[in-house]
C-alpha cells in the first residue's frame, strides 16, 4: 500500500499539454491497474502541478489518457485538501440547494488567461484513491470549482467550452498576449519574464 505522502515527492516534471492537442479534447479511459506505472504518473503530476503553481491537474494535461486527477486546493474555509481522484464522478446540487458562483477561472493548459465562469459552489466527488480504495471529497469554494474543472478534463471538456463565443475569443486573446512567457515544454522550462517583442 502506497501512502499519499510518498506520491507528493520525488516526481519528475512533465510538459503540460495545451488546448487544441487531441488528448485534451477526448474522453479518458478508466483506470484498472494500480501499479508502479500509475504511482510514477501520480508523482510526476504532483511535481508538475506544484511547479506550475496549480491547484489541480488532470492526466490529459500531461498527455496521459487515464481518468484521474491530483489536487492541492483550498476550500471555502481556506483549508488545503491534497489528494488523488481516480475514475471520478461529480455530483452537483440542484433545485434550491444549487447556488452558482461566478469567479475567474483559468487552466494550466491555456496559461496566463482567465475568464469569469459560473459554477455551483458545492460539489461532491466520488472515485478511487491511488490504492484503488473508494474515496469521497466534499468541495466548497475554490475546491468545488477545482473538482468540476478537473472532472471536465476527463470528459474531454475544457472550461472554454462552457463560455460564450465572445468570452472565449477574449480568453484566447489574453492567452496569446502572454504566450511568450510560457515555453512549449513549460513547466519543464520555467516561465519567463522577458518579452522578446520589446
Amino acid at each position: 500500500m502506497t501512502e499519499l505522502r510518498d506520491l507528493i515527492t520525488n516526481g519528475q516534471l512533465r510538459r503540460i499539454t495545451r488546448w487544441g492537442e487531441p488528448v485534451m479534447h477526448a474522453p479518458t479511459r478508466p483506470v484498472t491497474d494500480f501499479d508502479d506505472d500509475l504511482a510514477t504518473l501520480l508523482r510526476d503530476m504532483f511535481a508538475t502541478m506544484a511547479a506550475a503553481e496549480g491547484v489541480g491537474l488532470a492526466a490529459p494535461q500531461v498527455g496521459d489518457d487515464r481518468a484521474l486527477f491530483v489536487y492541492h486546493c483550498p476550500d471555502a474555509d481556506d483549508k488545503i485538501h491534497t489528494g488523488v481522484m481516480i475514475n471520478p464522478v461529480v455530483t452537483l446540487p440542484d433545485g434550491r440547494d444549487r447556488n452558482l458562483e461566478s469567479e475567474d477561472e483559468g487552466c494550466l493548459s491555456l496559461p496566463g488567461a482567465y475568464s469569469p465562469l459560473a459554477r455551483p459552489d458545492h460539489a461532491v466527488c466520488r472515485g478511487l484513491d491511488h490504492n484503488g480504495d473508494p474515496v469521497e471529497i466534499v468541495g466548497t469554494g475554490l475546491l468545488a470549482r477545482c473538482l468540476q474543472h478537473e472532472t471536465d478534463h476527463l470528459s474531454g471538456v475544457v472550461f472554454g467550452d462552457r463560455l460564450s463565443d465572445r468570452s472565449r475569443r477574449r480568453l484566447y486573446g489574453d492567452h496569446e498576449a502572454l504566450a511568450y512567457r510560457y515555453p512549449d515544454d513549460w513547466p519543464v522550462t520555467p516561465k519567463g519574464e522577458f518579452d522578446p517583442t520589446r
